[in-house]
This record gives C-alpha cells, structure tokens and sequence, in this order.
C-alpha cells in the first residue's frame, strides 16, 4: 500500500465515476416553502401537492392537459408590425422581443388552438405570464380575433385563458386600441350563438380585464388569482386606507357576484367539458366514451319465461 493506491487511485475513480445531476429536479413552491419533485409538479399541473398554491403554466403545457391525449393544433395568427413606434427605454423594444422568445421558445404572449376535450370539439387561447408579463400588444389582439375567426368557421364554443399584467406600454396607443378590436371579435361569438368561456388565471390586470377577460359568458378562476384594474398598492395610495383581506383575490370576487366559479386547475377540464357541452345543447359526457354493454343473454330468457305463463293464462281466461 502506498500514496498511489491510497490517494491517486481513489481520486481518479471518483472523477471518473461523478454523475451530472441536474440543477431543477427540485422546485420550491412559492407559498409554503415545499420542496417538490419537478415530475410530481408536472403530473398536478404545476400546483403544489402540499398547499394547493397555483404556480405558474405555461400555455403549452396547459394544452396538454386540457386536451384529449394532449393533441392539437396551432392556430395562424397574423403577425403585426414589428416595433411600429421605434420604442427604447433602457432597452430597444425589439432586442426585449427576441430576450422572450429565447426565453419561452414562443412566438408571442398568446397561442391558439383547436383540439377537443371530453370528445368536445373546441377553440382555446390561452395568454403566457412569462412572455413580457402576458401583456396585451397588436399580436394578442390579432390572436384573439384569429381565435373568434376560427370558431365561428368550425362553429365552436372559444375558451380563453387569461394571464397578463395589462396593455403593453411598448406600443402605446396601438396597444390600448386592442381593447376594442378584441371586444368587436368576442361580439362575433355571440352573434353566431357560440359560448365564450373565460379562465381567470394569475394575474388578470389592466385592459385585459378591462375588456376581453370581462365579456365571457361564464367567468371561471383558478383558486387565489389576482384579478383587477388597479392592484391593491395604486388603490391603498390613492384612497388612503387599508383595503379588506384578499380583496380582488378570486374568493372576493366570487363572493362579490364578479365571477360564476372558483375552480382547481386540476378539476378544471372537466367542469369545462360539461359547461361547454351544457351550453352547446350536447348531452352530458360519457366518462371513457363507451357505448351501453348489451343485456346478457340469461336475463333475456329469464323475461321470456316470465312472459310465457302470463300468456297461457290469459288463453285461458278467454
């Protein structure tokens, strides 16, 4: 035995031998501090197992789950002109442009598609919190009306999942005009008798609230969403005094008359599938999609001899 067997040896297999271990197995959730299993946290769509907390989704990831087998296609949506105002603060709007989309892989704040759910054919939108905070330039515009386009062709119920901290201040006046444009699409649904579900989602704030996230026919939220203009800080500096707790939260606003459900993300495709098909006329869904056992032959011969002797007696009578 020597430094070479002792030392050197040893050394070298540990070197050898290191496995990488990646940095994001792990995920702490932001409420109660749970450290959770990143494929635990994905199979609950990215909602603590612990508490319940509703932690961030993607919009791909969202599909997934909503739709059957995770199948569906994408939507085309036009795309506008490119930084139509020059806009720099610290940054040139378009260098803030490509530093998201290296970031999410996406295009833009929104995506659309089509697909079913529960053998319910639909439209669905739905708004990436992490793309620019969600917020609603020309593109989500002409996503959405892209969306309203699609449904009124195929004669689909549109379901829109909103998440966005308002218009965005990049394209200025342009950005505010979509307030109206989307609300002229959302009016297209509802002249062709189509159903418009809209799903609250953390943070709901700004114009978006202020016009397509508001016009629904039936308003849902995940659980604790933030949903307002103003937040909860402008108002209290503005009035001067302290405002009740978890005002604009959902519960608040469910208890308020501003929303119809308060619903778990997890239990949200199926309280979807029976509004939907509640408001298309559909009958309610069979669950696993199977068609009625036939009677087994034992109870058939059973009615016919029950039937037999009720015969012969009323031969009898006459």
């Amino acid at each position: 035995m020597n430094w070479i067997t002792n030392y050197v040896r040893p050394r070298i297999n540990s070197i050898f031998s290191r496995r990488e271990v990646p940095e994001n197995l792990w995920k702490k959730c932001d409420d109660c501090g749970t450290m959770l299993f990143h494929r635990e946290l994905s199979d609950n769509q990215n909602v603590c197992t612990n508490c319940g907390h509703h932690m961030h989704i993607t919009p791909r990831d969202r599909f997934d789950a909503l739709f059957d087998g995770g199948i569906f296609a994408e939507v085309k949506v036009p795309e506008p002109v490119v930084d139509p105002l020059k806009f720099r603060d610290q940054k040139r709007y378009p260098d803030r442009l490509r530093t998201a989309q290296r970031t999410t892989g996406e295009k833009e704040a929104m995506l659309v598609a089509t697909g079913e759910i529960g053998r319910t054919p639909i439209v669905a939108a739905a708004q990436d919190f992490s793309f620019m905070a969600g917020s609603m330039g020309m593109y989500v515009g002409n996503a959405i009306i892209a969306a309203a386009e699609e449904a009124v062709k195929l004669h689909r119920p549109l379901v829109l999942f909103s998440a966005a901290g308002g218009a965005r201040m990049q394209e200025g006046i342009l950005s505010l005009m979509q307030m109206p444009r989307t609300t002229v699409a959302i009016e297209m649904l509802k002249e062709a008798g189509l159903p418009y579900i809209v799903v609250l989602t953390h943070p709901t704030t700004g114009g978006v609230t202020a016009s397509y996230a508001m016009l629904g026919d039936v308003h849902i939220s995940e659980p604790n969403a933030l949903i307002c203009f103003a937040g909860p800080r402008v108002i209290e500096q503005t009035i001067r005094e302290k405002l009740p707790d978890g005002f604009q939260r959902a519960e608040y606003l469910l208890d308020h008359g501003m929303l119809d459900r308060v619903t778990p993300r997890t239990a949200m495709r199926g309280e979807l599938v029976t509004i939907i098909r509640m408001l298309m006329g559909l009958p309610p869904q069979v669950h696993g999609d199977l068609p009625a056992p036939d009677p087994e032959p034992e109870q058939i011969s059973v009615e016919k001899d029950e039937k037999a002797p009720a015969e012969d007696a009323s031969g009898e009578d006459k």
